[in-house]
């Protein structure tokens, strides 16, 4: 397998100190850009109310990485699923992505609500959320996806 260097342009700070299930939607944080980027990579950020952040699950151990199947949560109830037909943490590279609300855009700083992501956590990259990107058509999922996301925000 080949390696892809990848330097972390921010980190998330504030919010939560520790990953939990559930309960994500009113949670607020920053995000910080690291001091080789300047002000000016945010530069017309605040004029989108949402932005997409792709970020590192730092604190995964490889031992608990999946490469294979297993039931969401764990939750007997919910079927067998490959990990790339779920969204948890414990993904081989490790990355997540969530589109949260910007709060406000101040220098280097992103104010946010609603990142599923702890305090120190290394953001890859910041995109802003367009119309057109979202998806086109109906979107389907299983009926146990629902469920899991339920109390999620």
């Amino acid at each position: 397998m080949t390696a892809l260097p990848v330097t972390p342009i921010a980190y998330v700070r504030g919010g939560r100190s520790s990953p939990e299930d559930d309960n994500w939607g009113g949670e607020r944080a920053a995000i910080e850009l690291e001091d080789f980027l300047p002000p000016e990579a945010l530069a017309g950020l605040d004029a989108f109310s949402h932005a997409e952040i792709i970020f590192q699950f730092h604190l995964v151990p490889d031992a608990k990485i999946e490469t294979g199947a297993r039931r969401p949560r764990g939750n007997p109830d919910w079927p067998m699923v490959g990990i790339f037909a779920q969204r948890g943490k414990n993904r081989p590279n490790r990355i997540g992505v969530t589109v949260c609300r910007i709060i406000s855009v101040t220098g280097r700083r992103i104010e946010v609500e609603g990142l599923d992501a702890i305090d120190g956590t290394p953001v890859l990259d910041i995109k802003p959320v367009m119309a057109e990107f979202l998806p086109r058509g109906e979107i389907r999922q299983p009926d146990w996806s629902s469920e899991l996301m339920k109390e999620y925000w």
